[in-house]
C-alpha cells in the first residue's frame, strides 16, 4: 500500500534533511494560509500565560483575532497581561483566570469559565402551553429525555480552537536528592499537563469544528543532557504523553482535533533568565515571539514534532543530536554516551561528518 505521508515522516534510520535549510529568524511571519482553526472569533486557551512563551502566544493569538483565555499561577503578572490584551482587542475577547494547573479543581473551573463565556448555547423551542418558546443556556440537559415535541436548535459559538498546554517550572532535582523538588516538578510539568488535557479534551473532541492541542515539551526531554534529571524526566514524560494523545485522536472516527509537541529551542523567557532586572537577551537565544511564530508556522504545516531552532543551534544540529541519542539504545552504548569520555571524540566526528553531508 502506498503511503500518503509526506517526506517529513521518512525512515527513522536517517533524518529527512533533503531540502531543509537552516531557518532564519528574520523569515518568520504568519501568512494568509494560516491553519484553519486559527481565525477571528474562535478561542485560544493558554496555560503558563503570564510570562515567556505563553505571554507571547496570548498576544499573537489576540492579534490574529482569537478570543483569548489566559491562565497562570502568577496572578499579578497574569492580570497585567490581561489589561494589555483588553486594550488590544477589547474586554469581551479576553478571559483572565488565575490557575494552578497542578490543582485539578482549578483546572476544571478554568474549563467551565471558558465554555460559560464562549462555549455552546442551545435553544429549545416548544409548543407546550406554559413553557417559554425559547429557553437558552441549557447546555447540560440530557437531550434523550426531552419530550418529543421539543425541537433543539444548537448554536455553536466560539468553541476552543487552540489549547496551548504550556505551564511549566524549571527547578532542579538530582538523581538521588531533592524528592520534594521532584514532586513539585512533576506536579506542574506532568500532572499539570495531564489535568488540563483530561479536562479539556473530552469537551473538544465533541465540538463540530477543528481544533489543535499544542503541548510544550523540551529538547532536554529527548536528548537528556546531564544536570537536571528531574526536569528532563518530566519533559520526557510529556513527549510520551503527547505522542499517545496524537495517536488516540488520529484513530477516532471523527478526527477533528490534532495534537502537536512543541519543543522550543533556547528561548529568552522566565525559565532562562528573562525576568531578571535589566536582563538582556543573549545573542544565541530567540525571543519568545520568534519561537511562537515558528511554532504556528509548523502547526499550519501539520507537523507533530515542532523542534524549534535558535541563533546558536541549527535544526540540523538538533536532528543529529537526537539521532545519536536514539542510537545509544540501538547500538548498546553507555547511557548518555555523548558525554562519556570514551565517546567524546566519536560524537564530535559524527557531528562533523553529518553536518558536512548536509551542506
Amino acid at each position: 500500500m502506498k503511503s500518503n505521508h509526506s517526506s517529513r515522516n521518512a525512515s527513522p534510520l536517517r533524518p529527512a534533511f533533503s531540502g531543509v535549510a537552516s531557518f532564519k529568524v528574520e523569515n518568520l511571519s504568519i501568512g494568509d494560509d494560516m491553519h484553519p482553526v486559527i481565525h477571528a472569533g474562535r478561542v485560544a486557551v493558554i496555560t503558563g500565560a503570564a510570562s515567556g512563551i505563553g505571554r507571547a502566544a496570548a498576544r499573537e493569538f489576540a492579534s490574529l483575532g482569537l478570543k483569548v483565555a489566559i491562565a497562570d499561577k502568577n496572578e499579578q503578572e497574569l492580570e497585567a497581561l490581561g489589561k494589555k490584551l483588553v486594550e488590544q482587542v477589547g474586554e469581551g475577547n479576553v478571559l483572565v483566570v488565575p490557575t494552578d494547573v497542578s490543582n485539578l479543581e482549578q483546572v476544571v473551573s478554568l474549563r467551565d469559565k471558558v465554555y460559560d463565556a464562549w462555549g455552546e448555547v442551545s435553544s429549545f423551542t416548544t409548543s407546550m402551553r406554559g413553557v417559554p418558546w425559547i429557553v437558552q443556556g441549557m447546555r447540560y440537559l440530557d437531550q434523550r429525555r426531552l419530550p418529543l415535541f421539543i425541537s433543539i436548535n444548537r448554536c455553536q459559538l466560539s468553541q476552543v480552537a487552540v489549547l496551548l498546554n504550556n505551564a511549566g517550572i524549571g527547578i532542579k532535582g538530582t538523581s538521588w536528592e531533592g524528592i520534594d523538588k521532584w514532586r513539585e516538578i512533576f506536579d506542574v510539568n506532568l500532572f499539570g499537563v495531564i489535568n488540563v488535557q483530561q479536562t479539556f479534551v473530552p469537551r473538544m473532541i465533541h465540538q463540530e469544528n477543528q481544533a489543535v492541542i499544542i503541548t510544550t515539551g523540551s529538547k532536554q526531554g529527548i536528548t537528556n543532557p546531564p544536570g537536571n534529571p528531574a526536569y528532563n524526566a518530566s519533559k520526557a514524560a510529556i513527549k510520551s504523553l503527547t505522542e499517545s494523545l496524537a495517536y488516540e485522536l488520529r484513530e477516532r472516527p471523527h478526527n477533528n482535533v490534532t495534537a502537536h509537541l512543541f519543543i522550543p529551542g533556547w528561548t529568552f523567557t522566565g525559565l532562562t533568565g528573562a525576568n531578571g532586572a535589566g536582563a538582556e537577551k543573549p545573542r544565541g537565544a530567540w525571543t519568545a515571539e520568534d519561537t511562537v511564530l515558528y511554532m504556528l508556522d509548523k502547526v499550519r504545516e501539520g507537523d507533530f514534532y515542532i523542534v524549534v531552532p535558535d541563533n546558536e543551534t541549527k535544526r540540523e544540529v538538533d536532528q543529529l543530536r537526537i539521532m545519536w541519542g536514539a542510537a545509544d539504545i540501538a547500538e548498546n552504548r553507555p547511557a548518555l554516551s555523548r558525554w562519556h569520555p570514551s565517546y567524546k571524540s566519536l560524537f564530535e566526528e559524527y557531528m562533523r561528518e553529518g553536518l558536512a553531508q548536509l551542506e
